[in-house]
């Protein structure tokens, strides 16, 4: 069993008061942002994290 990505989002850039928009991932409104400013839930961004492991070079 492979551990489940954990995000902190304790900062408050990850809070959007202006409103709530869209989730890229699920279209259901979020006030929440990822590091790049994108409207994104964090359990979405969690799973999203976990299906899209980064490729490994060599």
């Amino acid at each position: 069993m492979s551990a489940m990505a954990l995000l902190n989002w304790s900062d408050k850039k990850h809070f959007d008061a202006s409103g709530d928009k869209p989730c890229v991932l699920c279209d259901k409104p979020t006030p929440l942002r990822s590091d790049r400013g994108k409207p994104v839930h964090k359990v979405c961004a969690e799973e999203w994290i976990d299906n899209h492991p980064p490729k490994r070079t060599r």
